[in-house]
């Protein structure tokens, strides 16, 4: 069972990591950055011609890891689930560096006994030699196993709601079968991921995409539509991951002027991003 006061204090070492032309590629295709031979505005993000990191590499450098699955965390490992993302850009990374990841808890709400809980993370990502500030990133894990410890039931994080018209753009990305097993060589090594039968004892028919995976295709949907192109204008994001994607679904990213947005799979009619609002110039 979680020990409150100990895991609001968990200590999660910072992560120093070096990142080049070969990470900055592998990421923006890990996300299906140029799955159309024929987008020249995409070829910089993969490494053809003059490199430009795809603006939610902060997502996965300094990763700490998957350090909740540590026994002394107290948290049931198997049924947690990413349940939302934010990040905020402060200055553009350069094609290659050194880097720290810094990450800490910053809050925990107790649902109740069988409602699970949720843990509330936050990375700062810094150049390693000038502490410059690159990207915060946020994080809630729905621990689907570990309610009822007897921590606070609030304040919860608020979602943005999302306009009741129509979506103004919208954009078709077809995930590949093995995407997943590219996507967890950015440090993300759940097996949740990767084995069936972890899959399986997880409640799922088999191995899922990463939610940070789905956000990347998101995120290269709003670049190409409320930025021009210019990874440079978008500034910020947030959503909440409300149903995984099966390696191989088709998404559609479903875009508003305002920087709303969501993402459902075709194949299901199942929306899997949802609230999503992204900050851009």
């Amino acid at each position: 069972m979680i020990d409150y006061e100990k895991i609001r204090a968990y200590h999660i070492p910072e992560v120093r990591q070096s990142y080049g032309p070969r990470e900055c590629a592998f990421y923006a295709l890990s996300i299906g950055v140029g799955q159309d031979p024929m987008d020249r505005g995409d070829l910089g993000f993969v490494g053809a011609g003059a490199l430009t990191p795809f603006p939610t590499l902060p997502l996965v450098l300094g990763h700490p890891g998957f350090w909740l699955a540590n026994p002394d965390t107290g948290v049931d490992a198997l049924r947690l689930v990413h349940g939302e993302q934010g990040i905020t850009l402060h200055a553009p990374l350069p094609p290659e560096g050194v880097v720290i990841g810094k990450t800490r808890v910053t809050g925990i709400i107790d649902k109740g006994a069988g409602r699970g809980a949720l843990l509330y993370t936050e990375k700062e990502l810094r150049d390693a030699e000038d502490g410059r500030l690159y990207a915060t990133t946020r994080s809630t894990t729905f621990l689907r196993g570990d309610g009822g410890f007897g921590g606070p039931t609030g304040p919860v994080k608020q979602t943005h709601v999302l306009p009741e018209t129509e979506p103004a753009y919208v954009r078709k990305m077809q995930t590949r079968p093995e995407q997943a097993l590219w996507y967890r060589w950015n440090g993300d090594n759940n097996p949740l991921h990767l084995d069936p039968d972890v899959a399986a004892r997880a409640g799922f028919e088999r191995p899922i995409l990463h939610g940070l995976c789905t956000l990347g295709i998101a995120a290269h949907a709003l670049v190409k539509t409320l930025c021009a192109g210019d990874p440079t204008r978008l500034k910020g994001l947030d959503v909440r991951f409300s149903s995984t994607v099966l390696p191989g679904e088709t998404l559609l990213t479903e875009i508003w002027p305002d920087g709303s947005f969501r993402m459902r799979v075709t194949e299901r009619d199942v929306v899997v991003l949802a609230n999503g609002l992204a900050q851009f110039e």
